[in-house]
């Protein structure tokens, strides 16, 4: 039998496809999606959600002020791999249940840094670009095969692409808090401190979470301690990286390259950045496979019904 609970769906990428459509309703009566494909926030964000007790949710801030607004709403099924846009005490506060599982998309995510890697080093989009342009250029690139690679944060994404790397023979180095020690010497990875990590590595590539220890956590001085010729990539949360100092880094040749898929402000506003030829960017699609949505999709439905009290979310 449906339930006749109420049910509003934010996400744009789960409203617009079929298969979870269908899914949640053969569950749920009464279903709002976002048919309209708006980036709902604040004021907008609040009148999409009224009236609804549960909700889906992907990108979208959830904070103490919109949840004020908002008492008839219970349960929060959570779509994605991050839960850094939840103010999770907020949410226990208003007795907002959570249901969400992290790693759900770890493999659409890995593989997409795995991209950006190979496509910086064999320069791929300008060696496409010349050709497109009529001009048959072959630009010597690099190697992924017996790098260095840094790994900074080694949660499910993490670990996923160290096992994609695994095939290149890569040196891995890896830093985090929390580190599974079993996990690190079975497959060879090198615990190093951030310094280290970053004064060695020839790759680095970020895979934390955003809250106030990580925010900003790549900067002049860190950006400082790396190779001229490295290469950093980050698919984790635009906020890790100082895109300022990214950029003057770039352009003053202290550093080799960049591959953002996520930004301070998306869509970003920096068209200097984006336009510097060793920086490659793609808009926020690391979970953006078919694949990845459906999984992500199914883990917000049944966490509608499978929740926990926000509290039990929040960092020990």
């Amino acid at each position: 039998m449906k339930s006749k609970t109420p049910v509003a769906v934010t996400s744009r990428s789960f409203s617009k496809h079929p298969v979870l459509r269908a899914e949640m309703l053969a569950r749920y009566e009464t279903v709002t999606f976002n048919d309209e494909g708006k980036s709902l926030k604040g004021d907008a964000l609040a009148e999409f959600l009224k009236g609804h007790s549960k909700a889906i949710t992907a990108l979208e801030k959830i904070d103490e002020s919109l949840l004020s607004k908002l008492p008839e709403l219970e349960v929060i099924g959570k779509v994605g791999v991050g839960i850094d846009m939840l103010d999770l005490e907020a949410m226990d506060r208003h007795g907002v249940k959570l249901g969400w599982q992290g790693g759900t998309n770890k493999r659409s995510v890995s593989e997409l840094a795995l991209s950006l890697m190979l496509t910086s080093l064999r320069k791929i989009v300008p060696v496409n670009e010349d050709l497109r342009s009529g001009n048959w250029k072959q630009q010597k690139g690099r190697t992924l095969s017996g790098k260095t690679v840094g790994v900074v944060g080694l949660g499910n994404v993490g670990k996923d692409l160290i096992s994609l790397l695994s095939s290149f023979g890569c040196r891995v180095l890896g830093y985090d808090v929390f580190v599974d020690s079993e996990f690190c010497e079975s497959h060879g990875v090198e615990v190093s401190d951030l310094d280290r990590l970053l004064s060695e590595s020839d790759i680095v590539s970020l895979h934390l979470s955003l809250n106030d220890d990580t925010r900003g956590m790549i900067g002049r001085d860190q950006l400082a301690k790396m190779k001229k010729d490295a290469l950093i990539v980050s698919t984790a949360r635009g906020g890790l990286v100082d895109e300022t100092a990214l950029k003057e880094a770039l352009q003053s040749g202290n550093l080799g390259a960049a591959a953002l898929d996520v930004f301070e402000q998306e869509p970003p506003v920096d068209t200097e950045l984006l336009s510097l030829p060793n920086f490659l960017g793609t808009p926020h699609v690391g979970g953006s496979t078919e694949e990845a949505i459906v999984a992500m999709g199914r883990v917000a439905i049944e966490g509608l019904e499978k929740f926990r009290p926000a509290r039990d979310f929040l960092k020990k």
